[in-house]
């Protein structure tokens, strides 16, 4: 099986700030403030005031803008799956009718993506699924929503490329992403979290759950 090239494609998993100039409006400029520090700090540990000071505008505004900062939340942890699916759709898309291909690229560019330094913090979506516990909290829907759709892409996948076991191997590799998401935070060596393509080329090519990789005569 070959390593898929190595770069990162303009499009990347992480959703990045906006530029924001003294011209955009007061609901641009408070979205990119709630994105950046929902990002950095958690979501408890970010209030109104902070995002509002980060914005350059006032409590007031902030709120004649988003319901709440519930609301505020889900439309940033919306517009980071939107940014996730975007990637997604532009890796395979590469690999259109190669299954096996498309998998491996995708795990190869995610540990590119992760290895950068804006991608220090994880994922949102995954960090927020840690902090938001209520499940009548409108944030829940969207977290699920986003891993359901991971777990049916990726099993959809190893079905196409005829892995034996699909669901599971589907199930190993979503497992796979979760926890390098959760290695990224704090790492103080990358050599972890950039195995993660290794790793799954491991599960893709297992005799048990995947497709073995051919053998020469």
């Amino acid at each position: 099986m070959s390593t898929p090239k190595t770069h990162v494609h303009a499009d990347s998993p992480f959703a990045e700030a906006s530029a924001c100039d003294a011209a955009s409006c007061a609901r641009d400029r408070i979205f990119e403030a709630a994105k950046k520090l929902f990002y950095k700090f958690g979501i408890r540990g970010v209030s109104v005031d902070a995002i509002a000071a980060e914005a350059d505008t006032t409590k007031v505004t902030l709120y004649r803008v988003f319901e709440s900062k519930d609301d505020l939340l889900v439309k940033v942890l919306e517009d980071q799956s939107r940014h996730f699916w975007s990637w997604w759709d532009e890796v395979v898309a590469e690999h259109a009718g190669d299954a096996r291909a498309q998998l491996e690229t995708l795990f190869g560019d995610f540990r590119d993506c992760i290895a950068q330094d804006d991608a220090e913090r994880g994922c949102l979506l995954s960090n927020s699924a840690v902090e938001v516990v209520e499940d009548d909290h409108p944030a829940r829907e969207v977290i699920r929503a986003h891993r359901a759709e991971l777990t049916k892409r990726l099993r959809d996948l190893c079905r196409a490329m005829g892995a034996r076991q699909p669901d599971v191997l589907g199930d190993s590799l979503s497992l796979l992403l979760a926890g390098i998401f959760s290695a990224r935070i704090g790492s103080q060596s990358l050599s972890q979290v950039t195995s993660v393509y290794e790793a799954a080329k491991a599960l893709i090519d297992s005799p048990a759950l995947g497709v073995g990789p051919k053998t020469k005569r």
